[in-house]
């Protein structure tokens, strides 16, 4: 059986992805809760993934957050602090980039494998029409470049290699509990299923994509 990592695996999606990953992977899971793996922190990345033993077909980071502390998305750009941008960054982009700087040895040169991480339609700079949430937006934007960056680069060493930014869509989570109504929301169960679909529809001609839920492109 091929071997998968779920991080952030105790949170709504990441939770329920790993759930729907079992029975087809063996499925590994980090969290910051359950085994300290804080994504912010490189020291404790590094350890965490050098400790496992791959290869991995699938590795997907689920982490991220709207709200951080005290700081909620801010309405206009007057609301915007230097301690919530930085916040959102080393959440929301940082994290992930550092996940992803590290996991490369867990991937084998030439078997497929997918990682997918965890972006938002709001990070698209081109779909944005209502404004608002400037940290969050601009920290999954910068999310999306450092995907789209890493896709080039890896794509020279691991040609077998696909790697998304994906949009799970509207979840109700604790992460969206105050601002559900604007969308259509599905359970975590549904993203998962969704989110996993994509993944194994995909290959590496799709590698460096931004990809929504249903598998559509989403732009920049």
């Amino acid at each position: 059986m091929e071997n998968a990592l779920v991080i952030g695996a105790s949170g709504g999606i990441g939770a329920a992805v790993a759930r729907e990953l079992e029975g087809r992977f063996d499925v590994t899971r980090l969290s910051r809760s359950h085994d300290g793996f804080d994504i912010t922190d490189e020291a404790t990345v590094d350890r965490g993934l050098r400790a496992l033993n791959g290869p991995f077909a699938r590795i997907v980071v689920t982490t991220g957050a709207l709200k951080i502390g005290d700081h909620a998305p801010e309405k206009a750009l007057k609301a915007v602090t230097p301690e919530a941008m930085i916040a959102q960054f080393r959440l929301n982009a940082l994290g992930p980039a550092l996940v992803v700087k590290h996991c490369l040895p867990l991937l084998d040169r030439n078997t497929p494998a997918v990682v997918g991480v965890l972006s938002a339609r709001v990070g698209s700079i081109t779909d944005n029409r209502l404004g608002g949430w400037m940290s969050y937006r601009t920290a999954k934007a910068a999310l999306n470049q450092i995907v789209r960056t890493t896709a080039i680069e890896w794509a020279r060493t691991h040609k077998q290699l696909t790697l998304l930014a994906l949009h799970p869509g509207t979840v109700v989570t604790d992460f969206t509990k105050d601002y559900l109504g604007r969308h259509p929301a599905v359970s975590p169960e549904v993203a998962a299923q969704n989110l996993c679909r994509v993944m194994d529809q995909v290959n590496p001609s799709h590698s460096g994509q931004f990809l929504e839920y249903t598998g559509q492109e989403i732009p920049w």
